[in-house]
């Protein structure tokens, strides 16, 4: 460890690094439980059945919850105490895992993985406070540095392990590797970690909180469905005018209330504005290609399982040390600089991977995809709190973990619609009836491709293969437009005061 985490005692000196451990741990724990599930998710399907819709809620039911619960999580921590909520989002956790490996059916399934996703947010929410309360100074920013290269390591690790794992033992040993991370986090904490609250903590923003949570939860479900039921359909658009109706409603109640659960007067600061824009940008330049893949890998091509989990490492071992290379170059450039740059290295990617396909040939793309997106990884975390005065950081930060997440289910929700309507509109042209083609589009979103086959008896396997490759190649492209279009934003917001903003993360770089 650096001077930075020296403190009086050599014996609480190790109970702070137990508690680091610990928080880590559950920390890199947490991509695993998101990504492992999609690379099985083949055998899942073959497990458990279900709808090409039920499976979608299989990696967005956690997202969902995870995103829309973070900032209740965290006003909880607050009010009753960062110890026991970060606790209890263990306990939770193991539970809900060891409920999962047991489950009978995907219905079921899918609700353990929207309590997973509740549990997520109140270890995230709690042991980040928790960390905050522990170290001071630099101390405290290499503290956060290392939470954040955890969170890297286990997006690195989660697809090779549940690769392996899976080929190994079946999926359901996926969850059984989280539950032994989340059960050594929990022996680490228990007796290192101390209790710690806010004295000024009011009682939680209920309204704001329920009425943030059915809008995300309306929005999801609406787009999940639009494929089966059709944008125009009275239905799809009934949800999607509702989780509009729920969000003015959200924003109504946090205008008004004495100490809401967000505050709008954040979005004051142009900077801010920019890092919101940031924290999204991965989401849909990233992380929606962690579930895409393994997908098209596994279930389009029939690539082997433990070798398609090999295969994502390409694009997710460079946020293990790349991160800790921004730091470093922050000393030297702006963080706009930085952030912009990075952003336009990944959408060169995207642009590269419309048009190799799938194969091995897909490596060097997702390479440089997992490259660029690594620059800007390595810096929010530092910027979400250094754009806002020091007085409203907590909430910044809040916000912030909330933007990222909550966009991360969005963004899976709509690419995956989007990628179904194109994969429709090219067998539409392909000579086959729109119904069909709705359907078959559906079941090859989940990688069912000999479902899909059978769905379109007048058209050729070639046929049909060909149709997803040209949806997938113009998705790419839409979303390296996307992510060129967020680069100059991000840019040009964050240039503001981009002095203030280097100096803020100069210790990070130098602890580094």
């Amino acid at each position: 460890m650096s001077q930075g985490f020296q403190v009086s005692t050599p014996g609480e000196r190790l109970r702070q690094r137990k508690v680091l451990a610990g928080v880590c741990l559950a920390s890199a724990a947490m991509p695993m439980t998101f990504t492992g599930p999609a690379v099985a998710l083949r055998d899942i399907a073959q497990a458990l059945g279900g709808s090409p819709v039920a499976l979608a809620w299989v990696t967005n039911a956690f997202m969902l919850a995870f995103g829309s619960c973070l900032m209740v999580a965290g006003a909880l921590a607050d009010r009753h105490g960062r110890r026991r909520i970060f606790m209890a989002g263990l306990l939770l956790f193991v539970v809900a895992s060891t409920a999962l490996v047991a489950a009978p059916n995907l219905l079921l399934f899918d609700l353990l993985r929207a309590v997973q996703g509740v549990a997520g947010a109140a270890i995230f929410a709690g042991g980040a406070s928790a960390l905050a309360q522990e170290f001071d100074g630099r101390a405290r920013l290499q503290a956060f540095s290392l939470l954040g290269t955890s969170f890297g390591l286990g997006l690195t690790l989660g697809p090779i392990a549940a690769g392996g794992l899976t080929s190994a033992f079946g999926w359901r040993a996926i969850f059984v590797l989280v539950i032994g991370c989340a059960i050594v986090s929990w022996a680490l904490a228990r007796r290192s970690m101390h209790e710690s609250r806010d004295p000024q903590a009011q009682a939680l923003d209920w309204p704001g909180a329920i009425s943030f949570t059915a809008a995300l939860t309306v929005f999801t479900c609406g787009v999940l469905e639009a494929p089966a039921l059709g944008w125009a359909h009275p239905g799809t658009l009934l949800m999607l005018l509702g989780a509009f109706a729920l969000f003015a409603l959200f924003v109504r109640i946090e205008r008004r209330a004495q100490r809401p659960m967000l505050d709008l007067t954040l979005f004051r600061y142009p900077r801010f504005v920019g890092v919101q824009l940031l924290a999204a940008a991965p989401a849909y330049a990233y992380v929606v290609l962690l579930v895409l893949l393994p997908i098209r890998f596994i279930g389009l091509e029939g690539v082997p399982v433990g070798e398609a989990g090999r295969w994502m490492m390409a694009m997710s071992a460079p946020l293990v040390v790349l991160p800790l290379v921004a730091g470093l170059l922050a000393r030297r450039f702006a963080p706009a600089s930085i952030c912009g740059a990075g952003l336009l290295i990944a959408a060169a990617g995207l642009v590269w991977l419309s048009s190799v396909g799938g194969g091995t040939q897909a490596l060097l793309p997702m390479a440089v995809i997992g490259i660029g997106i690594s620059l800007p990884w390595g810096l929010m975390d530092g910027l979400a709190v250094s754009v806002v005065p020091s007085e409203r950081a907590g909430m910044a930060t809040g916000i912030f973990s909330t933007t990222r997440v909550a966009g991360e289910g969005l963004a899976l929700a709509l690419v995956g619609a989007v990628l179904s309507a194109l994969t429709a509109q090219q067998l539409v042209g392909a000579g086959a009836t729109a119904p069909a083609a709705a359907l078959a589009a559906q079941e090859l979103a989940a990688g069912n491709l000999q479902a899909a086959a059978a769905l379109l008896p007048t058209q050729t396997l070639a046929t049909v293969v060909h149709a997803v490759d040209a949806a997938f190649a113009t998705l790419m492209l839409v979303l390296a437009g996307i992510t060129v279009l967020t680069a100059v934003v991000v840019f040009a917001f964050l240039r503001r005061g981009a002095d203030v903003e280097q100096r803020a993360l100069m210790p990070v770089a130098q602890n580094q």
